[in-house]
């Protein structure tokens, strides 16, 4: 029985101590000359729901929710922000090369249609990012259309 208390009091601990360990935050309000928004047409609506369901994890500003300051918790959403940024990144669109840019295109319209994203982990906790039938219709058709028209301008 001692035994199992020293274990929990160490775990306790543990987690009080890793509470003082935070990762950076996603937040940059500077430049954004190279956004996606300022390289090709993005309908309003098309933009919003890309901020709802993909500017977390793929922009240089994150919303962040109140359970971000539990660890381990901020320390798996930091990961997961630096992965999707490395992805894609809706903030820095302007610096890829048009290849670039077409192949990421292609995969935002396969990614939605396919349902491979938004993430499920995200939506189960963020209801603004799930995406009716209706909205992914309108992310895909934009997607192939923006990607058609730097094709043809290539």
């Amino acid at each position: 029985m001692r035994l199992l208390k020293v274990i929990a009091l160490f775990l306790v601990l543990a987690f009080v101590v890793i509470q003082f360990f935070r990762p950076e935050r996603n937040t940059n309000k500077g430049d954004l000359s190279n956004a996606i928004l300022k390289q090709v047409p993005v309908p309003p609506d098309v933009q919003m729901h890309l901020q709802n369901a993909c500017y977390d994890c793929h922009s240089n500003n994150t919303r962040y929710p109140w359970y971000v300051y539990v660890q381990p918790v901020a320390w798996f959403m930091s990961d997961h922000i630096r992965e999707g940024k490395k992805e894609l990144n809706f903030d820095e669109f302007g610096t890829y090369s048009v290849r670039r840019q077409l192949s990421k295109l292609k995969s935002i319209a396969g990614s939605v249609k396919d349902g491979t994203m938004p993430l499920t982990s995200y939506t189960l906790m963020h209801k603004e990012a799930r995406l009716s039938e209706f909205e992914k219709e309108l992310i895909i058709d934009w997607a192939v259309k923006t990607r058609d028209s730097l094709e043809a301008a290539k």
